[in-house]
Formats: C-alpha cells, structure tokens, sequence
C-alpha cells in the first residue's frame, strides 16, 4: 500500500530493539482509518511509550513500514512535564504556528479554549489550574497547533476521578466531533475507560492484537485476572 492511498495510520510489520538489542516491537501490525477514540492496554514494559515515539517519528523502525497522513502530538502523563509558560495564553501562543497572523491567532487560542471547556481560563496562570485543567490546557496545545492525532500516554494516572471524567469527556468530544474530528489513541491502566472508547486493543508479545469493541477486551482481561 503506498502512503498516498492512506487516511490514518498503518504499521506494516514494523520492528525495534534497542541498542543493547531488547525487542520491544516485533512484526506489528495494525491500522486506523478513521477518526475516534481507541484505546491501548498493556503491562509495564510492553512497548506503549516505544510505539508513541514511533507514531511521532522520534526513533525509526529497523524493519517494517509506517505509514501516517495525520500530524501526531504526544501528551505525557503528568501535563506538568509539558506545559513551559506561565498563563494559559502565553502556552498556546507558543503552540500556534508561526504562519499565523496575530489576529489568526487569536481566534486559534480563543476556539481551542472553548472546545477543552476552558473559555473563561485564556488568562489564568497555568499554576492555578488543576490536574484535569492542566492536561486540557495540554489538549488545547495541540489543537492550536493544528494536531489530529493525538497520543495520550495514561493522561487520567495523575488524576482525581472528577479531572480524570472531565479529560475523558472532553477527549470523546473532540474525536466525535462532526465538524474537524480528530484521532486519539489512549494508553490506559484504567479498564473501566474502555467503555467510552470506539475500539480498543492488547499490547503484549511486541506486537498488538485485533481491535474489539471496549467492552470486549475489558470482560477478556477481567476473566484472566481470575485465573
């Protein structure tokens, strides 16, 4: 298949060991054609993070082939480790291309707010806000910069449960959206979140399985871990 027949992401075999020749990522194939939400299970060290900084282009596959006509952005478990500015404008000012003209700009930052139900937050120092407020605002960096693939790495770990049900709820809506919806693949620990997702798969053997509703793989991993 050449890249140009492609909407999405398509891993064709792909593979990677490190340098002290560890193989995280074994033959994996896999492929998402259409916007939504889709979620990843797998055990420390299955390879999750290996496969997100593959997706991002930060290291390249020794064998294989990825193929992807989306613009990935990575969000890391804790938003504090990604958020550089002081306010919440002054982040997304840094985020917005700089092809944009100031008045384009300010638009960008204002819909961007809204869509993370952040609105009434452009001038709050990024201190003040929550967790959950924080990897929104995290959110809204990466619609400002014109992302539709979205790599979220356990971003409700930190979270109390109301934060991590306004990010999950705020994640639905932009990937559902009828109008610019973007592609979001959730790594998550938290099996009860895979009822809100439109797919979801296991990592493990370096390699991920079959997508399957989430309802599906949570009552697979619920009964082996009562063997």
């Amino acid at each position: 298949m050449k890249s140009t027949e492609l909407n999405g992401l398509l891993f064709d075999k792909v593979s990677f060991s490190w340098a002290n020749g560890t193989r995280v990522i074994d033959q994996c194939s896999f492929s998402i054609k259409k916007n939504g939400l889709w979620m990843l299970v797998g055990k420390n060290g299955s390879g999750k993070s290996t496969l997100f900084r593959l997706i991002s282009r930060v290291i390249t596959p020794q064998s294989g082939k990825i193929f992807c006509s989306l613009k990935p952005s990575l969000m890391f478990q804790n938003p504090d480790h990604q958020l550089l500015m002081p306010t919440c404008k002054s982040e997304l000012m840094l985020c917005v291309p700089k092809t944009f003209a100031l008045n384009e700009m300010s638009d960008v930052i204002h819909s961007a707010m809204e869509k993370v139900d952040l609105g009434e937050m452009l001038d709050r120092p990024i201190h003040t806000l929550s967790g959950g407020q924080k990897q929104r605002l995290a959110l809204a960096g990466a619609l400002v910069s014109n992302s539709n693939l979205l790599l979220l790495d356990e971003p409700t770990a930190l979270l109390d449960p109301e934060s991590q049900n306004s990010v999950l709820k705020v994640v639905r809506k932009l990937t559902a959206s009828s109008s610019n919806p973007i592609t979001a693949i959730w790594v998550t620990h938290r099996l009860e979140e895979l009822f809100f997702c439109d797919g979801a798969a296991i990592l493990e053997n370096r390699s991920i399985s079959d997508w399957k509703p989430g309802s599906e793989v949570f009552q697979q991993l619920k009964s082996l871990a009562v063997r």
